[in-house]
């Protein structure tokens, strides 16, 4: 399934640096970033849950947020892009 993830850190300083910082680790293993803290993931129900999982043991559930938007379909028949932007799709290989 496609899915659109974005967190939200609150504190960029000091331990909310630190969470920033694993919390961009690990959403990188699962899918594409497409802003600071926006990624598109294709991912198995399996490997949403694990992904949720890893965030959910980084965030302080008082100060951060996560949200995750399941797509019915394909994310990029979703999207409209406007201004600067990458033109690769999720699941395309990137080439340097």
């Amino acid at each position: 399934m496609d899915v659109l993830v974005t967190y939200d850190i609150a504190d960029t300083e000091g331990k909310g640096a630190s969470r920033l910082r694993r919390v961009a680790r690990v959403c990188e293993k699962y899918g594409e970033r497409v802003q600071l803290s926006v990624f598109e993931c294709r991912l198995s129900p399996t490997r949403l849950a694990r992904m949720i999982g890893e965030v959910q043991d980084i965030l302080d559930s008082d100060m951060d947020s996560l949200i995750v938007y399941r797509f019915p379909g394909s994310i990029a028949d979703s999207r409209s892009r406007f201004g600067r932007g990458q033109a690769h799709e999720i699941g395309t290989p990137w080439v340097l």
